[in-house]
């Protein structure tokens, strides 16, 4: 009798032991790739690229400079969307170069955002913070039931090679309905490509995207944007809303005046009439004393007014100008080393821009 009851103890304590972790356990999240989720900030079918998050078709590899190309391998602009109604929401991402920069966060560089459709518009939830190549993180834990809508923007100046969504067990997730609108495509520089937000939720063509619930395209390419013909073709290609032409930080006088008009053709060829913004060459803070570089950028700004201003003469439609001045605000701490944004600059300058297309009539009003 004593070895029975003995016995009984030890299986009861041997299914206590065992119960625990499944009561008080962390569960591990089930993991959906990219089948399961939408992919935005692109207008180019997945089968035509080397991989789902790149900017740029495969066909471009030989028509683009190497740089170019490097540079369209990250994933800046690109983001992904998704249904569920899972209580916790993880995410699992390698990246292609973990890249390190001394003068911009490692999560612009390679994190992940997330953000939640609410009734008043996108809302910021939290930050996947890299820590490697291979990452791993929990977004948000502890939620009701409910079936949420959420947008993932994917990192500013590194690569995507997979990234996969983690979701309670058992619960639900699926691809929400496509927009339906046309997209605005943004071809520049640093700056355009996000360079240095904090985040990638933080670049201005992120935050004009959820402000307007419209796709936008990013076609920045760090110290390589310069209106090509390849990079004009591609978005003559592309059926937008309009184009917005960012460039000058990285071209000259003499290149203003030799690819404006011809990029401008380029367009006109196949979309007559779709809208193209020229934006002037922000004056650098550094400007404001270095006398040198001011009147190289006034200059350039010069050149490219003049442009313009001979496209009018020519009629060709709907070409529009934005004069910089005060689109960062007059504090003079909108950026990071004087020319890249922070926060704060890429914040204003979205709001500037948008007044700029309302103004132009691109976009409702608000």
């Amino acid at each position: 009798m004593k070895k029975l009851i003995f016995l009984s103890f030890l299986i009861f304590i041997a299914a206590a032991l065992f119960a625990q972790p499944a009561k008080t356990g962390k569960r591990k999240p089930v993991y959906f790739s990219k089948e399961y989720f939408r992919i935005g900030g692109t207008a180019i079918p997945e089968e035509e690229k080397e991989n789902a998050y790149d900017r740029l078709p495969a066909s471009y590899k030989d028509k683009v400079r190497k740089e170019v190309w490097d540079l369209s391998k990250t994933s800046a602009g690109i983001n992904v969307s998704f249904r569920t109604n899972s209580t916790a929401i993880s995410a699992r991402w390698t990246v292609l170069n973990n890249l390190v920069m001394n003068h911009m966060a490692p999560a612009g560089i390679k994190g992940l955002d997330l953000y939640v459709r609410t009734a008043n518009g996108w809302q910021y939830v939290n930050t996947g913070k890299p820590s490697g190549k291979e990452n791993e993180v929990t977004l948000i834990s502890n939620m009701s039931e409910a079936t949420r809508e959420y947008q993932l923007f994917l990192p500013l100046y590194d690569g995507m090679v997979s990234l996969e969504i983690g979701i309670d067990s058992g619960r639900m997730i699926e691809k929400p309905v496509a927009a339906t609108g046309k997209p605005i495509i943004f071809y520049g520089t640093s700056i355009t490509q996000g360079g240095c937000a904090s985040r990638p939720g933080m670049a201005h063509t992120n935050i004009i995207s959820r402000k307007l619930h419209t796709e936008c395209i990013n076609l920045g390419f760090s110290g390589n944007g310069r209106m090509e013909k390849p990079i004009a073709e591609l978005m003559a290609d592309t059926d937008a809303l309009f184009y917005v032409i960012d460039c000058l930080p990285n071209m000259t006088a003499g290149m203003v005046s030799t690819n404006t008009a011809a990029l401008v053709e380029t367009i006109r060829k196949k979309k007559p009439y779709t809208p193209i913004v020229l934006v002037e060459n922000t004056m650098y803070e550094n400007a404001e004393h270095d006398l040198k570089l001011q009147a190289e950028l006034k200059k350039k700004n010069e050149v490219l007014k003049n442009v313009y201003d001979s496209l009018l003469r020519k009629a060709i439609p709907n070409i529009y100008y934005i004069n910089t001045g005060n689109e960062l605000g007059n504090d003079h701490e909108g950026t990071v080393d004087g020319v890249h944004l922070t926060d704060l600059g890429f914040s204003r300058f979205a709001d500037f821009l948008l007044a700029q297309f309302r103004r132009f009539k691109l976009v409702p009003d608000k």
